[in-house]
Parts: C-alpha cells; structure tokens; sequence
C-alpha cells in the first residue's frame, strides 16, 4: 500500500510508525510513505506543482525565521520543495507498477488542496485509491477533542483510524479533480474550507483575526500569531499571518515598537 500524505510532520510519523510495525506488516514499508506538502492552499496554482516559484515559496514558510547565518540548515530547508517532486516521481512509479494508493487527509485547506490536486494529476491512471479522512472529533481517554490535521496524530495511534478507509469512486475522483480545475482558473492567493467547502478566497480574507487580537499594548510577534492559532484553528499557517503583519508594517498599519533579526521576536503594536 502506497500512503499519502500532505504535511511534513504527518509524513515523517507515518514513516516511523511503519519503521516499527506500529501498522500491520502488510501496510507496507517506509519508503511506501509519499509526503506532497507542496501547500496548495497558498499561492499560485496556475504554476507547474515543480516550478521554482512553489519551489521558492515553500522554502519561505520553512525558514522565515531563520537568521540565514545557519547554512546548512538553509540548505536542507531549501532541498524540501525539491524532495516533494520527487515524491511525486516516486508515486509515478508506484502508480505504473499497479500499486494501490491510499489518501489520508483533513479538512484543512492544504489537505484538501492537497487531494484536489491529487486527482486532477492521477486521473489518467485506474490503480485502486481508497482515502481515511480525518474524523472531526475524536476521543483521547475520557475527553473528546478536535481533530483539524493528520499533524495531531502520533505514530502510534495511525492503526486506529484504518477502519475508516474506504474506497474513493471514479466519480468522486472525478468531482475532486474539476474541482481543483475551478480552483485553478480562479487563481486565488488563497484557498479555505468555508462550511466544509474549499474556496478560493482573498488575501485579506484571514486579516480580521490579526485585528481582534492585536492592540496599542507591545506584544511580541510569537505570542499574537500563537494566540490567533491557538483561538482560531481555521487551518492556515503561521507564515501567512507573519507575511500580512510585514505588510501591515510596511503600510504603516503596524508599528514595530522593538526590532529583532528574527521578526517573531519583535515587539509590535496598533500604530
């Protein structure tokens, strides 16, 4: 069985949780893991998925806080992008050879992006495709918590959520694949899952929750955007709301009220 998944973490504990059989035996080997965090849901769809543009732009959200003095780690963050395209590669390769394909994904934009984008680049092959989709709650003891990405499950807890793959139809393949056609002709810097559905949406279209939680008190950076994740999980990154508060600054919106090299140590406020 040939796994998918689309973010870095959820991809990595998959991996080891196949490294230490935490999955049956016939669940396949590590190298059966494909990780496609080629984050959709942000950007220019209309470039090739191997361009350098989605290249570039995946290697900003990795290092937007790196002070670039570390090469060697600007040089592993800079091979991921390129590492997803061989992924692809390797699916390619599964996919000529018959093998079954399996999707995990979320309701979180760059899952469902993730899948969209998927179909669309499958649709000439008939392999088997079956999908486990994220429940939205799940129970953790004796609480019941949300689910919002694969990235919230550890390795050993993979094997519980088997039960719900099912096979995903020509039809629903189908539906996903002109979905992600639409998506595409729109072009949207942004895409987000508005009552269940993917959207294109504006830039500005997550700016409000920056403006509820900023005020004229200093805040460090790290601590506004860690109380707008952590208070509304709506699925988009870090890194946008560090790019739309940069544009804030630049617009005179926001004042930097104490500068650092590294911009999520920066104090900042109303202007």
């Amino acid at each position: 069985m040939v796994d998918i998944l689309f973010g870095e973490s959820e991809a990595a504990c998959m991996k080891y949780a196949k490294t230490i059989r935490a999955l049956p035996a016939e669940e396949g080997e590590p190298d059966t893991v494909i990780c496609l965090a080629f984050m959709l849901d942000i950007g220019d769809i209309q470039e090739a998925i191997d361009s350098s543009y989605r290249q570039e732009l995946i290697f900003s959200m990795y290092s937007q806080d790196q002070d670039g003095h570390d090469e060697a780690a600007c040089r592993e963050l800079k091979e991921a992008g390129a590492s997803y395209i061989r992924g692809l590669a390797r699916l390619e390769e599964y996919l000529r050879q018959g093998r079954a394909v399996r999707i995990w994904y979320s309701h979180s934009p760059y899952s469902l992006c993730g899948l969209c984008f998927l179909c669309a680049w499958m649709k000439s092959y008939k392999n088997p495709v079956s999908a486990v989709e994220l429940p939205r709650y799940r129970t953790n003891g004796s609480r019941i918590v949300s689910c919002r990405s694969w990235a919230e499950v550890s390795h050993d807890e993979f094997r519980h959520f088997l039960p719900l793959e099912r096979p995903l139809s020509s039809s629903e393949r189908e539906m996903y694949a002109l979905l992600w056609e639409d998506l595409r002709g729109e072009n949207a810097p942004l895409r987000a899952v508005i009552n269940g559905n993917l959207l294109s949406v504006p830039e500005e279209f997550y700016d409000f929750l920056i403006w509820r939680e900023l005020t004229d008190k200093p805040l460090k950076q790290a601590f506004l955007i860690g109380n707008i994740l952590g208070k509304y999980p709506v699925g988009t990154y870090d890194w946008w709301y560090a790019q739309r508060i940069d544009t804030f600054i630049e617009q005179g919106k926001i004042r930097v009220t104490q500068d650092s090299e590294k911009k999520y140590a920066r104090t900042i406020c109303r202007a």
